[in-house]
């Protein structure tokens, strides 16, 4: 369903059943990381006007990854990592 570096291929799957009887299968919540628990790679400053994609394939080298980075900040917005001039971006070491 999932890729398999996807932020939701490790999290259970689980089923409910409809009131006419058919099964919904489902992912569980996510429930996210505390930024401070994740190891730092590096921290950058995000170029003017850069979106957090493009960070992400810059540092990270995957566009996709960007929950990554936004996990490791503390924030839910992407936009905002590259709100704040020269705000400091942590990015996490990838984890398997």
């Amino acid at each position: 369903m999932f890729e398999p570096d996807s932020r939701y291929a490790r999290i259970t799957q689980a089923t409910t059943t409809t009131p006419d009887g058919r099964p919904v299968a489902y992912k569980r919540r996510r429930f996210l990381p505390q930024g401070s628990s994740l190891r730092t790679l590096a921290e950058v400053i995000p170029a003017q006007g850069e979106r957090v994609d493009v960070l992400t394939h810059r540092t990270l080298g995957n566009p996709e990854h960007f929950w990554r980075v936004c996990d490791a900040n503390d924030v839910l917005d992407p936009a905002e990592l590259t709100e704040l001039p020269r705000r400091a971006v942590r990015i996490p070491v990838p984890e398997a």
